[in-house]
């Protein structure tokens, strides 16, 4: 099943590990085959991580872009996500947690990283934090 991208002026995305630049005008990009491809919108830097949330969101970002390393990356996001689990009551964000991990584990890392954004996006209403991380539909 192809992946249809519609891509805006300048609009970046990381496929396969490389950062791709739209030109100057709207454009279309459609994958053939499965690939790694994550919009500008939903990349979170190294530095951005600052909430209990993006400590979740980033280790399964980085598992999806480089799933050679995923393993690398496990441990961290296993913490990050009891450690979360344990501070949160609210059952729809367990079950998100939950989901995260299941996928992970299936190594569905575009599907975890979806789980991850819905927590993200959780956090900030509760915290009223701002992420950088835009709602609005991401395909992979």
């Amino acid at each position: 099943m192809a992946l249809k991208l519609s891509l805006k002026p300048g609009e970046k995305f990381v496929l396969n590990g490389a950062v791709v630049q739209n030109g100057d005008r709207r454009g279309v990009l459609i994958l053939q085959n499965r690939a790694s491809v994550l919009r500008e919108k939903d990349i979170m830097q190294a530095e951005d991580v600052t909430t209990p949330g993006r400590r979740i969101y980033f280790p399964i970002m980085m598992m999806y872009l480089e799933e050679s390393a995923a393993a690398k990356f496990y441990d961290e996001l296993a913490l990050r996500i009891t450690e979360f689990m344990g501070a949160t009551q609210n059952p729809d964000i367990l079950a998100e947690c939950v989901s995260a991990s299941r996928h992970v584990l299936a190594r569905e890392y575009y599907k975890a990283l979806m789980s991850a954004r819905k927590i993200v996006e959780y956090e900030e209403r509760v915290l009223n934090v701002a992420s950088g991380l835009h709602s609005g539909d991401s395909e992979s």
